[in-house]
């Protein structure tokens, strides 16, 4: 998994911001969280290779909290998201999706534990490789994938839960065709899917796009709600 896309507009963290009040651990992973576990309704938000502080990331998690699920975006890589400049073939082999699936799994365990009812979990370019991997076990109610890294056909041949696929129509790592074929595995096996490709737009733009671009911003926004209308529907 390496090349340009993966890389392109990354997010200025700022550090000491009010948003860093809102942090608890959660399976074990230091999390960012918004909303009330109270509504016993719970998403995981899992991040591309910027991590959890990306602002973009966090702002995300807060319009799905004002919908009225307990949002969690836990720290995946343990306070080494990727850096500009490094080269992604060095950082990628310590941070494999395989143990992502495996951290995602105890945070829908605690959260189970903690009284959630259903959980959903959304994942962004490398997240959506590690949500592809946690749909076999059917441990979470609904899922979505946003311009994912390199998927796995045998991963979506295992996939047990409802799964939305959202994808770039300018994309290196998951192309249309690409996602069309998963479509088409998931409709043969009879699993409720919702994949869409968006014109004009290349890999990550759901979450690193310019604030400046009218279209990206657009198709960004209708990607978000496209996710919380497909989260909404089969977490309740």
């Amino acid at each position: 998994m390496s090349g340009p896309q993966c890389c392109q507009n990354p997010p200025a963290v700022v550090s000491g911001s009010r948003q860093d009040d809102c942090i608890e651990v959660i399976g074990g992973l230091t999390s960012y969280t918004a909303g009330s576990l109270a509504s016993k309704l719970a998403v995981v938000l899992i991040a591309d290779i910027y991590g959890y502080e990306a602002p973009k990331l966090r702002q995300i998690a807060d319009k799905v909290a004002a919908a009225g699920f307990y949002v969690v975006v836990p720290d995946f890589f343990y306070g080494d998201p990727y850096v500009p400049e490094m080269p992604l073939s060095a950082w990628f082999p310590n941070h494999q999706p395989v143990k992502g699936c495996e951290d995602a799994r105890k945070v829908v365990a605690d959260l189970k534990s903690k009284g959630a009812t259903a959980i959903g979990v959304a994942g962004f370019c490398w997240g959506g490789m590690t949500v592809s991997k946690l749909l076999a076990y059917g441990e979470i109610g609904a899922a979505v994938i946003l311009h994912p890294g390199p998927l796995s056909d045998d991963d979506i041949h295992a996939t047990k839960v409802p799964t939305a696929i959202l994808g770039a129509e300018i994309d290196e790592y998951s192309p249309p065709e690409k996602i069309k074929k998963f479509e088409e595995i998931l409709t043969a096996k009879s699993v409720d899917n919702f994949v869409k490709i968006y014109p004009g737009v290349v890999h990550g733009w759901t979450v690193r796009y310019k604030d400046d671009d009218e279209h990206v911003v657009k198709c960004a926004m209708e990607a978000h709600a496209d996710m919380l209308n497909w989260l909404t529907k089969y977490l309740k």
